[in-house]
């Protein structure tokens, strides 16, 4: 069982950056993706990036490409989103996820992963 928790959230100013963690623990061995999600309000979860645990390979929503970096330290079992240039429109909780899916595909879809962080919000003024 793997858990997931997220940290580093808060409150920036537009064109700001913030650095969003993820610990995963217990059967961390076992992950082969781990992506990052975010859900405004009103809306439904979003895919924002994703990383291949043991490639490394990475894929980005066209919406955040070239602002957003997803990244990982496997000897930490950290996962990484650090987020540039905000826009007020990048307003969401943010989720961590994890699968155990063997293989060097990346899934943008939510029923593809299986476990779930508890999220942070990250909120952007303009």
């Amino acid at each position: 069982q793997v858990q997931l928790v997220e940290s580093g959230g808060g409150l920036e100013q537009a064109g700001g950056s913030v650095r969003l963690s993820c610990a995963a623990s217990g059967g961390t061995f076992s992950i082969w993706k781990m992506a990052w999600f975010r859900q405004a309000p009103g809306k439904e979860r979003e895919f924002v990036a994703a990383i291949n645990w043991r490639a490394g390979r990475t894929n980005y929503a066209g919406s955040v490409q070239g602002r957003f970096t997803i990244s990982r330290d496997t000897a930490k079992n950290m996962v990484y989103l650090q987020m540039n240039s905000l826009k007020p429109e990048d307003t969401a909780v943010y989720y961590c996820a994890a699968d155990r899916t063997a293989g060097l595909s990346i899934s943008t879809m939510t029923n593809a992963y299986e476990y779930w962080g508890q999220g942070t919000q990250v909120t952007v003024s303009s």
